[in-house]
């Protein structure tokens, strides 16, 4: 079973629905209750680094911050499979000489997010799935539902990331630097965490929010473990592959 390390940057923002599709084999660090963010050397096969409520550069707030970007930038250079997710993009992204907006006009982007992939997403390892799951579906089209809830944002991407996904609100949804695949969206979310979140934010209508992610419940989970099935794809290759050249 691969050994994926998933980085937790807050307490609100779990795994939520990754937690069963990524296996056993998950070490979870709580480094919001400061547990030590590892090496690469130490994480594993695979890493993970989630969502959190504070921005890609409040290292005075979140002092395992540096770890991770650090973490991020060293899988994406040594061919390991790492995914980041939303705060985890955003550390991916300032990890490699991209740049974040904190509180990024034009507002928070909050609910259900339309993201357009763009060619080059078909044959992403872990988006290329996700792709042909949208474009199989009635009516066709290259267009995915998921949960979005940030009010920072990529706003300028690695100098060597491939540019996969955008929406009509923010253009970098979804990019690749190496082996590490950034997706601002929150694929892991199930609707009722979105709302827990939508609860925590003056400037999000919960009933609103409510009203437009519960009719797309059933396709948001589809592509969200549809994404994470492909990664764990991602995961189990590269893990056999190192161990066969080792053996």
């Amino acid at each position: 079973m691969p050994r994926i390390t998933v980085i937790q940057s807050s307490p609100d923002v779990p795994m939520d629905r990754f937690a069963a599709r990524l296996g056993g084999g998950v070490r979870l660090v709580l480094a919001f209750a400061g547990e030590e963010v590892p090496s690469l050397a130490e994480a594993g096969d695979a890493v993970v680094v989630l969502g959190g409520q504070m921005s890609a550069y409040a290292d005075a707030e979140a002092p395992w911050l540096p770890a991770t970007r650090a973490l991020l930038a060293d899988a994406a250079g040594a061919g390991v499979p790492a995914l980041g997710i939303c705060l985890g993009a955003q550390l991916l992204a300032v990890a490699g000489s991209g740049q974040v907006a904190v509180a990024a006009p034009p507002g928070r982007e909050a609910g259900l997010v339309r993201v357009r992939w763009r060619d080059a997403a078909a044959a992403d390892p872990v988006l290329g799935p996700v792709v042909a799951a949208a474009a199989s579906r009635a009516g066709g089209g290259v267009v995915s539902r998921f949960v979005s809830m940030h009010a920072d944002a990529v706003v300028e991407l690695p100098p060597d990331a491939v540019w996969l996904g955008a929406s009509a609100m923010y253009p970098y949804q979804a990019f690749r630097l190496g082996s590490a695949l950034g997706v601002q969206f929150h694929p892991e979310a199930s609707v009722e965490l979105a709302l827990r979140w939508a609860e925590g934010h003056d400037d999000v209508d919960t009933a609103a929010l409510a009203a437009e992610l519960e009719p797309h419940a059933d396709e948001l989970d589809a592509a969200g473990a549809v994404l994470a099935d492909a990664f764990l794809a991602q995961v189990r290759a590269h893990a056999h592959a190192v161990r066969a050249h080792s053996s």
